[in-house]
């Protein structure tokens, strides 16, 4: 996959706008679900931090993807939840509080989780002659840089300015949806007669990483005796990462464009699936309470 100036100059400016978005709509009410639904906020965390890692590491070993396919897959599991999960969540009235919590606290996480466990998968997919590296010390600062001060940034803007901020809030994150859609497009437009390669080589994995943590997300909530809302929540947090983010630690910290091709095909589907999980899910809950209705004497 190519590497030109839309993924050196123009991602990491649209990342940071994004991620300077998230914080303008950051309010210290925002933090309720850490006392309000620990229990919600603690299993959203766990399948966040822990359990997308485990299913990426498998899903790369079971589909035999060569090494460079199975680390971008596996980067793409570490990257915490992005501004598509807070929408998707607000659109069809999920727990929006507890979706904001948990992108937020692994927004602030992710920097020290994800060198970590990059490291290990960059050495346990090393081939002889082709080995990859990642220091993790630089990597930390370098996302904190990219991910925790426009959102600090952001936080400050808002309070210091919220009357601005709740102007521009809304407009970031269009931006944010939008710009994920076109840098998307431009990755094919510029890798056109590869993306069939692309897609048959890790498009399959990718597409069962989302749908299978979107599954695994809605049942671990279901069976933890989770509201309704927070099970949406924690399913979409779960099921929907940051594939903007994916691509840019690819691409520049990486500096290996092949290890952004997951990110890239993941973001295509995870706006599709994401959208028919959420709407599927608030279909079958109308119809359980229109079910009750009837029943009742």
């Amino acid at each position: 996959m190519q590497v030109d100036i839309m993924t050196k100059v123009v991602l990491p400016l649209a990342l940071f706008i994004i991620m300077f978005g998230m914080g303008l709509g950051l309010k210290k009410k925002d933090f309720g679900a850490l006392f309000i639904s620990p229990k919600a906020l603690s299993i959203g965390l766990s399948c966040q931090l822990l359990l997308l890692p485990c299913v990426a590491f498998l899903l790369a070993v079971s589909f035999n993807l060569p090494a460079e396919l199975a680390i971008g897959l596996i980067l793409v599991a570490c990257c915490p939840g992005g501004v598509t999960s807070n929408l998707y969540t607000y659109l069809f009235k999920g727990d929006v509080a507890l979706s904001i919590s948990l992108t937020t606290i692994a927004t602030f996480i992710s920097p020290f989780t994800l060198p970590i466990i990059m490291h290990f998968a960059m050495e346990m997919f090393s081939v002889p002659g082709h080995e990859f590296q990642l220091p993790i010390v630089k990597t930390i600062v370098q996302m904190l840089v990219i991910t925790l001060l426009p959102v600090s940034l952001g936080m400050l803007f808002n309070h210091y300015r919220s009357h601005i901020s709740k102007k521009l809030e809304p407009l970031t994150r269009s931006f944010s949806s939008i710009f994920l859609i076109i840098i998307v497009i431009a990755i094919i437009h510029k890798n056109s007669e590869q993306m069939i390669g692309f897609f048959a080589s890790s498009g399959i994995a990718t597409f069962t990483l989302n749908v299978s943590t979107l599954l695994l997300g809605l049942l671990i909530a279901k069976m933890s005796g989770l509201s309704n809302k927070q099970q949406m929540s924690i399913a979409v947090e779960v099921g929907l990462q940051n594939g903007t983010l994916a691509i840019l630690i690819a691409s520049t910290l990486m500096n290996n464009p092949t290890i952004a091709i997951p990110g890239a095909t993941y973001s295509l589907f995870m706006f599709v699936t994401g959208y028919a999980f959420c709407a599927l899910f608030k279909l079958q809950n109308n119809r359980q309470a229109l079910q009750l209705i009837k029943d009742k004497p």
